[in-house]
């Protein structure tokens, strides 16, 4: 499965793939090879970090987060800091942009000797908080909690990033997919919606403010 935005690059790879005698499939839409990608068997994933709807790096957490131990290869654009955050994520190995096909091949090669292990579930947990990716549903001590979409977004995004501090700028680029205005009170107000859903009506706090850094949640 080629998961990348650019559709120059994903053809680019399809085509050279196919000549070299695999079975590919092609997406651009993070959300969409989530989907995909629990749902269906492969032997490989090849994935851009920048994609719509839910990034590279998440969908890979996505992914591990499901059970699957699926080979991942990023081909993108990326620094040291993006390869190790990559890597971290669950990815199996990095290749920079731009790079040469036969190094891509090889890597494919190398990657796919590995057997694809799966699950059917795509449930993330944090105590008595479930977050159903597939079917983008919520709910708390058996309790169903109805969530907007950019709610469901932020909750996922939180939920798949567990325990680690997200500052207000990484949660605007990643949930909004966008660079707002610094002074926008965007996240503080949906943070304090989730607030009201997921914990105000239950009696263990998940979702902490982290004093002039940003938010995490955690048990």
């Amino acid at each position: 499965m080629v998961v990348q935005q650019d559709r120059e690059a994903a053809d680019y790879i399809r085509h050279g793939l196919m000549q070299a005698g695999h079975v590919v499939d092609s997406l651009r839409n993070g959300l969409d090879a989530l989907v995909h990608g629990t749902s269906s068997s492969f032997d490989l994933v090849i994935v851009d970090r920048e994609l719509p709807d839910l990034d590279g790096v998440s969908l890979v957490r996505g992914l591990r987060a499901a059970g699957l131990s699926i080979p991942v290869l990023f081909v993108a654009a990326g620094n040291v800091q993006d390869r190790v955050e990559g890597l971290q994520a669950g990815g199996d190995d990095y290749l920079v942009k731009p790079f040469s096909f036969l190094e891509l091949l090889a890597r494919v090669t190398a990657l796919g000797r590995r057997p694809p292990q799966r699950v059917e579930q795509v449930v993330l947990h944090i105590a008595d908080l479930e977050f159903d990716m597939l079917r983008r549903t919520c709910r708390r001590a058996e309790t169903n909690i109805h969530l907007l979409p950019r709610e469901t977004r932020l909750l996922e995004y939180m939920m798949l990033n567990k325990g680690r501090v997200l500052p207000r700028s990484l949660l605007l680029e990643r949930v909004w997919d966008a660079h707002f205005d610094p002074q926008t009170s965007v996240v503080e107000t949906h943070i304090s919606r989730l607030r009201a859903k997921v914990d105000r009506p239950f009696s263990h706090q998940l979702i902490h403010t982290i004093r002039q850094t940003g938010y995490a949640i955690y048990e």
